[in-house]
């Protein structure tokens, strides 16, 4: 039932979900001390997959004026999934790290630099030996300014990817759906596991995207 599932999931073939967060109480986080559900007045949300959401969060709560980070499922069909679904290709979930920033320090452009130069965007369903649709490269934008910085910033990377040899960038840029936390073990994963594995797959790849 849990193996890798190759084939396209839609709303009708996805596993049915279940009706409660599995994430029934919202922590606090291990690096910041606030819960991941406080609310920041004027902060802004982005929605990043890239790959196991382990490496991809400590990448975000590094960064300055990100004040929250939380991981999650998002850009598939089954309502509050386990991890242990997501892996199974059965959910059409992405691996998605939620980020709360603040505009006036770092802005959307800048966490996608960040975003696209710490994996490999060209590699479809996968990064590195991590193999599956939950590890696809995904942008989730909250409105249409999101959406056009994004789709902006992904043409100035393909050209820097394109001169580096690579081949065309599959990142998905498509509005939020529901955002379904993941399991309290995952959120902080690296800093409560400091040996854990998860690599991040930057490429070299840089550009100045503006």
């Amino acid at each position: 039932m849990f193996g890798f599932n190759q084939a396209p999931v839609t709303a009708e073939t996805a596993l049915p979900g279940r009706a409660e967060p599995v994430l029934t109480q919202a922590p606090f986080h291990r690096i910041f001390g606030d819960k991941l559900d406080r609310d920041f007045p004027g902060a802004q949300t982005a929605y990043l997959a890239l790959g196991c959401f382990w490496g991809a969060e400590k990448l975000y709560w590094q960064t300055e004026g990100v004040l929250s980070t939380a991981v999650g499922y998002q850009g598939g069909f089954t309502p509050n999934p386990t991890y242990r679904e997501v892996c199974s290709g059965r959910t059409g979930h992405a691996e998605v790290v939620r980020v709360t920033f603040d505009p006036t320090v770092v802005s959307f452009a800048d966490l996608l630099g960040i975003f696209f130069e710490n994996h490999d965007p060209t590699q479809g369903d996968r990064q590195g030996n991590d193999v599956g649709s939950q590890y696809r490269s995904a942008i989730y934008t909250v409105d249409d300014e999101q959406a056009a910085v994004a789709e902006r910033v992904r043409d100035e990377y393909q050209q820097a990817f394109s001169r580096a040899g690579f081949s065309r960038i599959t990142t998905e840029i498509a509005p939020a759906g529901e955002f379904y936390l993941a399991e309290d073990y995952h959120q902080q994963y690296l800093e409560a596991n400091p040996n854990g594995y998860c690599p991040v797959h930057a490429t070299g790849v840089t550009c100045r995207a503006s």
